[in-house]
């Protein structure tokens, strides 16, 4: 399989056989980091991180990942870009590609990563766009298939708002390699109605199935992963916190659906979570409108069933397969 020079701006792009791929070498790499095999063949290159959305662990992810492989890095926080303000998409990406080998961008519009990997002339990986997060969906399959052995004809319930990029992006994976994939939500919420129709016919060769319910309990009845994200999204107005509240508290991930999924489920979160008081956002939220928890229980977040944590290590190692495949 040779990825060299391939952008990844989203799975959409990908065959299944090439997804597989990039999960088989992300275990292959994690597993030689475990034995303390070195894997810096990467020497002499430099990566760009653009964030124009911070984060914790996409940044840590690409750092680590890209100093184990011997690369340098830059980290381009919010401040520190002039992409798109005084400086256009075209224009940065053909600057940057002239001093790094490679480029990753974390922020809006998917029509900004797809711009700057149409001006470089080196690879451009998606760190997260509103549409699509493709290295999240990596990490996520590599959980999913270190605790199952397996990802065909997995279900998987996502729950909460699906008409962004973990719902996008949850539906074109499991499409792509035959996983059951069902959005649990208000109708409000569910996916754009042409990315659905093109992940069923995707879906159609994989021998995944594509479903949408309000019936949270339906939806998650026997899934083998139930998963979530966060009701408000980065860069959205702190005024939709009450309609979110009252659209999606009947999508909460809690003992009962967790209950209702299958007897080995698990429940997996990209973070970060608002399952306590901890946070401020939290904390200001409990205040405001008396609630404690959030998408997810503490009590399901901190509990066996819950592989949140494996699911954020897996980010860097899936990370690390993207830029050795594509470098």
């Amino acid at each position: 399989m040779n990825l060299k020079g391939r952008d990844f701006l989203k799975l959409l792009d990908f065959t299944p056989e090439e997804i597989i791929y990039l999960i088989d070498l992300a275990a292959e790499l994690k597993d030689k980091k475990k034995k303390g095999i070195p894997m810096d063949d990467f020497r002499g290159k430099n990566v760009a991180l653009i964030f124009e959305k911070t984060s914790t662990r996409t940044r840590c992810s690409f750092e680590v990942a890209a100093h184990d492989l011997g690369m340098g890095t830059t980290y381009l926080d919010p401040s520190g870009s002039q992409i798109g303000k005084k400086e256009s998409i075209a224009d940065t990406a053909r600057v940057l590609a002239s001093m790094f080998e490679g480029i990753e961008y974390r922020g809006y519009g998917q029509e900004i990563v797809e711009e700057l990997a149409k001006y470089s002339k080196v690879p451009v990986w998606n760190g997260l766009t509103n549409e699509f997060h493709p290295t999240q969906m990596l990490a996520d399959m590599l959980t999913i298939r270190e605790h199952f052995g397996r990802l065909k004809g997995i279900k998987l319930a996502y729950m909460g708002d699906a008409r962004y990029n973990m719902g996008n992006s949850y539906m074109v994976c499991c499409a792509k390699l035959g996983l059951d994939f069902v959005a649990c939500t208000n109708k409000k919420y569910f996916p754009d109605e042409k990315l659905v129709e093109t992940c069923k016919e995707i879906a159609k060769e994989t021998g995944a199935t594509i479903t949408l319910t309000e019936d949270a309990f339906e939806g998650t009845k026997g899934a083998d992963v139930v998963c979530t994200d966060v009701w408000v999204s980065m860069g959205e107005p702190d005024e939709i916190w009450e309609e979110r509240i009252r659209d999606l508290s009947p999508y909460q991930v809690n003992t009962a659906i967790m209950d209702n999924a299958g007897k080995d489920a698990i429940f997996l979160h990209c973070l970060p979570a608002f399952h306590d008081l901890k946070t401020k956002i939290g904390a200001e939220i409990q205040k405001k409108f008396g609630i404690e928890e959030m998408e997810v229980t503490d009590e399901v977040f901190e509990s066996e069933r819950s592989l949140v944590f494996e699911e954020a290590e897996n980010r860097m190692h899936t990370i690390k397969a993207v830029m050795a495949a594509t470098l």
